[in-house]
């Protein structure tokens, strides 16, 4: 095989691998479990009743909203890429046991829920479900909560609306960026369909930003989340789990604690330089 034709197989394989992450992405990225429409949930330990929300022809938003009596406000829960609400719905626990009810959902194609998926979609449809979590709750008693996937559509969302807090668990910079460090060697920016740019919302997030990452996280290294944290610092904290993974968080007691402190924590108040040794400058000799 001449020189010519081994560079003009290298450059075809090359385009037919781009092809295929453009058409084929969703594949890599969502990983559902679809649920049929009969499927009965089951949480023996939780109060819970289940949603569906027609949002136009084919396209429905099937929700749990997990209760308990008497709650300080309501965690809108947005969850990872993978599964169904079927299995992350036992997280709802975390947050009932601090007096919290918590509204969780499937994304498009997921569990129950139906409908083509395109990122904007996926943000209408969740801004859809705020707005009803809105008529109900005030958004002052409302927490949005977003895991790894979830995290960019909750920033998106706390970027157009005005709850309590943002909390984000394992987040992402840019999915675009999450790609681009497993292929190096790929166009990720100019083909990729699912950016959802974390980054960018926090700019416009008006509330206490709150994120907590494990430092042992190889699928989104905790270097993410120090680069996040620093982009509205003055309302941003960012709690580090020490050794936990990126499916294993849960079963740190730490990360329970600080979820104590999270969904209790009051407002911070400003730091008066004048009461404090903030504006102290150290004497040059």
């Amino acid at each position: 095989m001449s020189t010519t034709s081994i560079i003009l197989l290298v450059v075809g394989i090359y385009l037919l691998a781009n092809f295929v992450l453009y058409f084929w992405q969703e594949q890599f990225l969502f990983k559902p479990e679809k649920l049929p429409k009969d499927f009965e949930f089951k949480y023996p330990n939780l109060n819970f009743k289940e949603y569906n929300f027609e949002l136009d022809e084919g396209v429905n938003i099937n929700g749990i909203h997990f209760s308990i009596p008497d709650p300080k406000g309501v965690v809108f829960y947005l969850k990872g890429n993978s599964k169904s609400i079927k299995g992350w719905g036992k997280f709802a626990i975390d947050f009932t046991r601090q007096g919290f009810d918590v509204i969780m959902v499937d994304y498009r194609g997921f569990g129950k829920s139906t409908g083509r998926r395109t990122e904007d979609d996926i943000k209408d449809d969740m801004q859809y479900i705020y707005d009803k979590v809105r008529e109900q709750v005030d958004e002052k008693y409302i927490i949005m909560y977003g895991r790894s996937l979830g995290s960019g559509f909750a920033a998106k969302l706390a970027s157009q609306n005005n709850p309590r807090m943002l909390v984000l668990e394992s987040p992402y910079y840019s999915l675009t960026k999450v790609a681009k460090r497993i292929l190096p060697f790929m166009p990720i920016s100019l083909i990729m369909r699912f950016p959802i740019r974390t980054h960018v919302y926090l700019k416009y997030v008006e509330v206490p930003i709150k994120i907590i990452h494990g430092t042992n996280d190889r699928l989104i290294p905790f270097k993410t989340s120090m680069a996040l944290s620093k982009i509205k610092k003055e309302s941003t904290r960012l709690y580090p789990v020490i050794g936990a993974g990126h499916n294993n968080m849960h079963t740190f007691e730490e990360y329970h604690r600080m979820m104590e402190e999270i969904l209790h924590a009051k407002l911070p108040k400003p730091v008066d330089p004048n009461e404090t040794s903030l504006s102290f400058k150290r004497k040059k000799n």
